[in-house]
C-alpha cells in the first residue's frame, strides 16, 4: 500500500453515497469535499483480491465503470466497508485511504489509464472469471 497522508480530522463530517451519478461524497471539518467515482474505489480496493499479497501482485480490475454500491457498512469508527454491485466486499477503506483517493484522483486515474494500456485492455474490457481460489480465503 502506498503511504498516504492522514486526513486533517480522522473521521469524515458527512459521507453520501449518490446512487445515480456513482460517487461517494466525503466532506471534512478543514473543509475538504471530494466526490469519489465508485469506479475509483473499486480499482483501487485496498482488499488482498485487488492489491495481492505483495508489490507487482495487484490484479487489475477492468469493466468497473457502471458498478455501484449496494451498501456501505461502518467499519469501527475509521473506515467503511462498501459491497459493490458485482459482489466485491472485501475492501475496508479507512478515512485516510479515502481522503489519499479523494485528494490524489487525477494521478490515480492516469496511473489506471497507464496500467490498463500496458496490459492491452480498457476500462469496459470483462474481467476475465477467477479461475479456483487464488488466496483461500475468499467467499
Amino acid at each position: 500500500m502506498p503511504s498516504y497522508p492522514a486526513p486533517p480530522k480522522p473521521a469524515p463530517e458527512s459521507l453520501v453515497v449518490h446512487t445515480k451519478s456513482r460517487v461517494l461524497e466525503l466532506a471534512w471539518s478543514s473543509g475538504d469535499r471530494f466526490r469519489i467515482p465508485f469506479e475509483l474505489m473499486r480499482v483501487y480496493s485496498p482488499s488482498a483480491e485487488v492489491q495481492g499479497h505483495g508489490p507487482g501482485q495487484e490484479v487489475l480490475q477492468t469493466g468497473k465503470r457502471q458498478v455501484t454500491i449496494a451498501e456501505l457498512a461502518p467499519v469501527g469508527n475509521y473506515a467503511v466497508q462498501p459491497t459493490f454491485s458485482d459482489g466485491h466486499e472485501s475492501g475496508i477503506f479507512t478515512w485516510g485511504y479515502l481522503y489519499f483517493l479523494g485528494s490524489r484522483q487525477e494521478e490515480l486515474w492516469r496511473e489506471y489509464e497507464e496500467r490498463l494500456a500496458t496490459a492491452g485492455v480498457d476500462r469496459d474490457t470483462p474481467m476475465a472469471e477467477k479461475m479456483g481460489g487464488a488466496c483461500g480465503h475468499h467467499h
